[in-house]
């Protein structure tokens, strides 16, 4: 069996007892983590794809080390122009081995997320709670701010008609048309 997965912006194919490498994922070597990202599951007869994810479908995984990647040079250069910088990046890994794919997701996180039901929050205008803390402040009531009349557009401007302009030659001063 094996399941497509989607951790840290990136796609991975896994299998059972799978080693893969995946950025960083919060945890100590030991831990077990729930992917719950399954993108597609199947094996050699059928095959499920989500739309984007399965439902209730996850892969859990043993973290077996934190470690950084092998060290990238990063190196930039306009040629004539006196100028290169030079800089390394290490990118943050954990090694995880895949212990078993399909199951539901956590219990844990269902159950925080029913301990929570979020109630509506009403918001005051704005207007009046500025009013509101500068009294506090104060002691003295601020004035509420109108909001600003919305802008008209100006009518177009006529064109007006060219004037014609008289050459005089400079011999003559006599007018040209």
């Amino acid at each position: 069996m094996y399941a497509v997965i989607k951790t840290g912006g990136k796609q991975y194919k896994v299998a059972a007892n799978d080693v893969i490498k995946v950025e960083k994922l919060p945890g100590k070597a030991g831990d077990s983590v729930v992917l719950d990202q399954v993108l597609m599951m199947g094996d050699d007869k059928a095959s499920k794809v989500g739309t984007p994810i399965l439902a209730s479908t996850s892969v859990t995984a043993e973290i077996l080390e934190q470690k950084k990647d092998d060290k990238i040079i990063v190196f930039k250069k306009n040629r004539r122009k006196n100028y290169r910088r030079t800089k390394g990046h290490r990118q943050e890994l954990t090694v995880l081995r895949i212990i078993s794919i399909g199951g539901t997701k956590a219990p844990a996180k269902q159950e925080a997320k029913k301990e929570t039901p979020k109630a509506p929050v009403k918001k005051a205008p704005a207007a009046k709670t500025e009013a509101k803390e500068t009294k506090a402040k104060t002691g003295k009531k601020a004035p509420i701010k109108k909001p600003a009349a919305p802008k008209t557009k100006a009518a177009p401007k006529k064109a007006l008609p060219k004037k014609v302009a008289k050459k005089k030659t400079a011999a003559k001063g006599k007018e040209k048309s």
